[in-house]
């Protein structure tokens, strides 16, 4: 990690502090402190757990995926990925850090770059479909029941929805509908062209199709590989289930029993929607105002609510950069490239 890294990942802690800091700043100590005795540790230690499982199952996700090329690949090798993601994501605006960061851990453990690639290609498209299902499911089966919940934060909900189907939606014209794909962005750049220098215009229009055929070549051998695409969605889906359902193991541990699992798993999935619309690395700020918005009417207490926020934190964010730290200080362990069957 560099410098600049290093003080993006301060700055990030430092931030942090200062938000807990800032929430804490009302509540009675004394009763925070006798609500941390009476914490019930096998929720909270199952919380982690999902965690721990939901990261283990990105890890075999890029072991299949890397299994026609580098079929010895290990596990521990493959779970240091994520974590890596995790940490350049949670140091960079809109988590824009965390692709070219495990493209270099891939290649520094022997994946060539193109297989890389191709890889981390497939596992973005897979889990932005899979991620889209999740929201769909959550706003069809829990958006009625949660209305009042989320009637502060619809506009938002509902903004993240669209910019993830916009996504999706992309991504499928350039599987399927390159060519068309190509004349709109030509399009679009010409009438861009009436208010922007037409040589910068020119520039980034042919880098932009450059990107769009190499996406195109790349999505040709995912669509060929139904099965494995198959398993892989499969397992994505069940990743992102074991992180949805975190928050609810964190509320049981603090003695709350009579929650929905479902219903915390659809709040959790309305969390994520509105943080990805943040710029602020790590969705810093705007994940906790979302988790007590959200959680509020679930925790009458303001002690019990500033917990499980800050537990929710440490959880799902703070451990993965801690161990993202760590991961990027484990030596790089080169794997021979296995021959291709074919």
């Amino acid at each position: 990690m560099d410098r600049r890294n290093k003080w993006a990942l301060g700055a990030i802690l430092v931030v942090g502090l200062a938000i807990f800091a800032w929430e804490f700043r009302k509540l009675s100590f004394a009763q925070v402190y006798q609500e941390l005795l009476q914490l019930n540790w096998f929720w909270l230690l199952a919380a982690l757990g999902c965690m721990l499982i939901h990261w283990g199952i990105e890890a075999k996700i890029i072991q299949g995926l890397l299994q026609r090329r580098n079929s010895n690949y290990s596990f521990i090798n493959a779970y240091r990925i994520p974590l890596i993601e995790h940490l350049f994501n949670a140091i960079t605006p809109f988590s824009s850090g965390g692709q070219p960061a495990q493209l270099m851990a891939l290649k520094k453990t022997g994946v060539d770059f193109g297989v890389g690639s191709s890889v981390l290609l497939m596992k973005f498209v897979v889990y932005q479909g899979m991620i889209v299902l999740n929201f769909v499911c959550c706003v069809f089966f829990g958006y009625q029941a949660l209305s009042a919940e989320l009637s502060k934060l619809s506009t938002f909900v509902f903004i993240g929805l669209a910019v993830n189907l916009g996504v999706i939606t992309i991504l499928l014209l350039i599987t399927f509908k390159a060519s068309w794909l190509k004349k709109v962005i030509h399009w679009v750049i010409g009438w861009l062209s009436r208010f922007i220098s037409s040589d910068k215009l020119g520039k980034f229009e042919i880098s932009l199709l450059e990107k769009v055929d190499t996406f195109y070549e790349e999505s040709l051998y995912i669509r060929s590989q139904r099965s494995l695409l198959i398993k892989t969605s499969i397992l994505t889906f069940i990743q992102l289930v074991f992180y949805f359902v975190v928050p609810y193991f964190i509320l049981r541990s603090l003695g709350l029993t009579d929650i929905s699992i479902l219903t915390i798993i659809s709040l959790h999935a309305f969390i994520i929607l509105i943080v990805s619309l943040f710029p602020i690395p790590g969705g810093a700020g705007g994940a906790e105002y979302s988790f007590t918005l959200l959680f509020g009417s679930f925790i009458l207490s303001p002690e019990k609510l500033i917990i499980a926020l800050i537990l929710w934190r440490l959880i799902t964010h703070y451990t993965g950069i801690f161990m993202g730290v760590v991961a990027l200080g484990i030596k790089d362990t080169k794997i021979a490239v296995a021959k291709v069957r074919t």
